[in-house]
């Protein structure tokens, strides 16, 4: 008899890498969001919020890149 456990969802949800972690904390820290975040986790914050930070975490990401692929 073969039994397989199924994996919990959470365990097959991708992590996200520290230093994109990192960056969202400074985000939310300039806008002033860093409190709720810390008291109510990335999920209480509103929809708004959770927009603004990823909007401005891809903007970055994408400047970091270019930064990358195009050296002074």
């Amino acid at each position: 008899m073969d039994t397989q456990i199924n994996p919990s969802r959470k365990s097959r949800v991708k992590k996200t890498p520290d230093h994109v972690e990192k960056l969202k904390l400074e985000i939310a820290e300039e806008l002033g969001l860093l409190d709720k975040v810390r008291t109510s986790g990335w999920a209480g914050l509103s929809a708004a919020e959770t927009g603004k930070i990823g909007g401005l975490l891809t903007k970055r990401m994408r400047g970091q890149q270019v930064k990358k692929d195009y050296p002074n």
